[in-house]
């Protein structure tokens, strides 16, 4: 069966094929994904520095000397709507750090685990793009 779906403005011819009950499902032609190792995570989500603040300097990329930092990454491309937390505050796992807007619905962004805030890197109003660091924990 095809079926005409437009998105966005464009129209997609898409094949479907109807399942008898019971029938189930065919097997995937999807290749498995392997996850990255640790270390290479964050190396493949750095992107360009963050945008400055008037009268700040841009931030820079961690150095060796800052490895017991972790950072919170955004998961989507948004607007910072709130900051929940100050340079120095202790975080505990799963507290609400910030809230983003992002295609007219609020993400609250939590705390991956504990630990205290090294360096906030967004503020109110910031656009902020998938994967760029929001802020550094220790």
């Amino acid at each position: 069966m095809k079926l005409k779906i437009t998105v966005h403005g464009v129209a997609y011819e898409v094949d479907v094929e109807v399942l008898d009950p019971g029938e189930g499902f065919p097997p995937s032609s999807a290749l498995p994904i392997a996850p990255l190792a640790p270390g290479r995570a964050a190396a493949t989500r750095a992107s360009a520095p963050a945008a400055s603040h008037p009268g700040q300097p841009a931030a820079t990329v961690p150095s060796a000397s800052t490895a017991d930092r972790r950072s919170v990454a955004s998961p989507v491309a948004g607007t910072v709507l709130e900051v929940h937390c100050r340079n120095g505050e202790a975080i505990e796992l799963n507290k609400v750090l910030f809230v983003l807007e992002a295609m007219k619905m609020k993400t609250s962004i939590v705390a991956p685990g504990v630990g205290r805030v090294a360096q906030i890197l967004v503020a109110p109003g910031d656009a902020v793009q998938e994967g760029q660091a929001l802020l550094h924990y220790e």
